[in-house]
């Protein structure tokens, strides 16, 4: 049961900014964020928050929109009409709550062919810090200190995946411990949970809890029966002979 994500990852003072900007560029808009797990909020501490927008732009921008059977594209159409409608009600709704820092022009192969956006400045409350947008929307989020980011990171019904880039061990642990989604990764992508390695799955509401590959994964190709039986008897009834 996969129900939907608002995914983040956590941008701290100590990350290596060459991993952290590749890695949320990629999650944020490989697919066209149209994935389950995709990066939909990027949350950084006000330290490195200025360098790592400049950063993601200007990486952003070396992306290409345009055919999927053209090797070298990065981003195609989004899946739908309805999807790519959506997802422009977003970025309007973004040019409101916050500051756009980087919009894609229109594509000449048409309205479903949507680049990446980046909005700054976007508070826990707006809407595109707390509804599922699926597509290459990214919401960038500043944090007083780790503290603060996890505490946004967690202020979400969504519980799939998320992310932490440091290089502190005491905030690895902590993320860890604290960081409630169903699958967390530490100084990498937050995409693409291997077969056979990751077990993939959310709670809240991404999902049931349970997760595909996982030890009771089984259990969901099979369909539970209750028998009640009152064993109380009143008197005798042999087996015909």
């Amino acid at each position: 049961c996969e129900m939907g994500g608002k995914n983040a990852i956590i941008v701290d003072a100590s990350a290596d900014l060459d991993e952290a900007v590749i890695g949320v560029r990629d999650c944020a808009f490989g697919f066209s964020g149209q994935k389950c797990s995709a990066c939909s909020r990027a949350i950084v501490v006000e330290s490195r928050h200025d360098e790592f927008v400049k950063r993601l732009v200007e990486s952003t921008k070396s992306l290409v929109v345009g055919d999927p059977l053209d090797p070298a594209t990065d981003l195609g159409p989004v899946i739908d009409d309805d999807a790519a409608d959506k997802i422009n009600r977003y970025i309007a709704i973004g040019r409101d709550e916050g500051t756009l820092a980087l919009a894609s022009p229109a594509h000449p192969l048409g309205r479903r062919y949507i680049g990446p956006h980046i909005f700054s400045g976007i508070e826990p409350h707006h809407r595109l810090a707390r509804e599922e947008i699926f597509g290459p929307v990214l919401a960038i989020m500043q944090a007083r200190d780790f503290d603060h980011a996890l505490q946004i990171a967690n202020d979400s019904v969504y519980r799939l995946t998320g992310g932490v880039f440091t290089r502190k061990p005491s905030h690895i642990e902590r993320a860890r411990r604290e960081f409630r989604v169903g699958n967390l990764y530490i100084n990498r992508g937050i995409t693409g949970a291997l077969v056979g390695r990751q077990p993939f799955g959310g709670f809240g509401m991404s999902g049931a809890g349970s997760k595909a590959g996982g030890r009771d994964y089984l259990l969901h190709f099979v369909v539970p029966r209750v028998v009640t039986e009152n064993t109380l008897r009143r008197g005798f009834a042999p087996e015909p002979g």
